[in-house]
């Protein structure tokens, strides 16, 4: 299964979890687009398992994996 690009999908995490937060401002059709895409993005049926899906191929988000991967290995 081909992943999302990880800006892309965290942009549509972030996205839909502000819209959700604050649903009287938000429109119902923008959360029910960003549930679908979510869902499409991680190969899942269900929002609850798509958010649970991307938040564990995002990792943390402190960068630390990402710093260890770059760092030279010692010899």
């Amino acid at each position: 299964m081909l992943k999302p690009h990880p800006t892309v999908l965290r942009r549509l995490v972030e996205e839909y979890e502000t819209l959700t937060a604050a649903p009287a401002t938000a429109s119902g059709s923008r959360i029910a687009d960003l549930a679908y895409t979510l869902c499409v993005s991680t190969g899942t049926r269900d929002v609850g398992r798509a958010l649970a899906t991307a938040r564990a191929w995002l990792g943390p988000e402190d960068g630390s994996d990402t710093a260890a991967a770059a760092a030279p290995a010692a010899v």
